[in-house]
């Protein structure tokens, strides 16, 4: 088994120059800051914490179950608007960007909101080369895991570690030479030092629940896998165009972010409306839980299921 291999230029800029000569005109007044999201933001995080509070009252299977059917969609839609920071299409300047993508981060327990920020802004410039896209699972990793079902559940479980990982590949890029990151993991220990101290394990727990659920073996974790992994190669990226995008801010226009990372959340729809000779015959995705079930049991869906290119795949074992 192994990756995919292209020797073609990742597509999202040919189509967004295809796009922009069409329809530039139109396109102008979506891109930009939606600042709304920042109250949307404080409400998420407000709601999340009342319910940790509010979990202190469950046994812990409840608290589970708590953190399953609600607070996943909670800490998922915070990654969302993390990622909306990332591209300063919160606010215009960077700063409150990054102020607001570390207040997300608070519910979540692991203070990724700087790292990532670091690593997806170079998702986007070198999508499917594996010494700098962050995104790609290592080799290693695809090896051990590959056609075996139960260690796909496992591997989707712990997805999170899974994405935690990755910069550790990048030879040139150090984390703990960035001040931004250690004031996000200074920050985030902060919040959970008082939080326990406050009200307990078990509101500890429920954040933590809802964030392992958000990122993996999930409907929700469908998105992770929806986004990049293909089974013939043909295509590199996918949008999912059903009903949860509701709750997940339009995360699931994929194809069309990448197209115009400038455009935000809630005009992304928009987008596609006003270019669908370039959207419409791409494959797409309704259903989150149907992409897990077959990647899970579909033997020729592996985590090697994605596209490298410029033939730069150094092993890292």
């Amino acid at each position: 088994m192994s990756f995919f291999r292209s020797n073609h230029p990742e597509p999202h800029k040919l189509r967004r120059k295809q796009i922009w000569e069409k329809h530039s005109e139109t396109l102008k007044p979506l891109m930009g800051a939606n600042p709304w999201s920042a109250l949307i933001v404080l409400g998420i995080i407000s709601s999340q914490l009342g319910l940790s509070i509010y979990s202190q009252q469950l046994p812990w299977w409840g608290v589970g179950l708590l953190a399953y059917f609600i607070g996943a969609f909670f800490n998922h839609a915070l990654y969302v608007f993390i990622h909306e920071a990332t591209h300063n299409l919160i606010f215009k300047k960077t700063l409150p960007n990054k102020l607001i993508a570390m207040a997300c981060d608070l519910p979540l327990i692991f203070p990724g909101a700087m790292a990532f920020r670091r690593f997806h802004i170079m998702h986007h410039m070198k999508m499917g080369e594996y010494m700098h896209d962050a995104d790609l699972g290592s080799e290693l990793e695809a090896r051990l895991i590959g056609k075996n079902a139960f260690l796909k559940m496992v591997w989707m479980f712990f997805f999170g570690v899974s994405q935690a990982l990755r910069p550790m590949r990048m030879k040139d890029e150090s984390l703990i030479q960035d001040k931004w990151i250690l004031l996000n993991l200074v920050l985030e220990l902060i919040f959970i030092s008082i939080w326990y101290s406050f009200f307990g394990p078990s509101a500890v727990l429920y954040l933590l629940f809802s964030t392992i659920f958000c990122l993996g073996l999930h409907p929700l974790g469908g998105r992770w896998i929806a986004e990049h992994y293909t089974e013939d190669g043909e295509q590199e990226t996918f949008s999912y165009y059903g009903p949860i995008n509701r709750v997940m801010f339009n995360i699931g226009y994929h194809q069309e972010h990448h197209d115009f990372m400038q455009v935000s959340w809630n005009r992304l729809p928009r987008l596609k409306k006003l270019a669908p000779e370039f959207y419409d015959n791409l494959q797409n995705h309704k259903s989150y839980s149907a992409v897990l079930w077959r990647f899970i049991f579909n033997s020729k869906m592996t985590p090697y299921s994605r596209v490298i290119r410029k033939n730069n795949l150094t092993s890292d074992t």
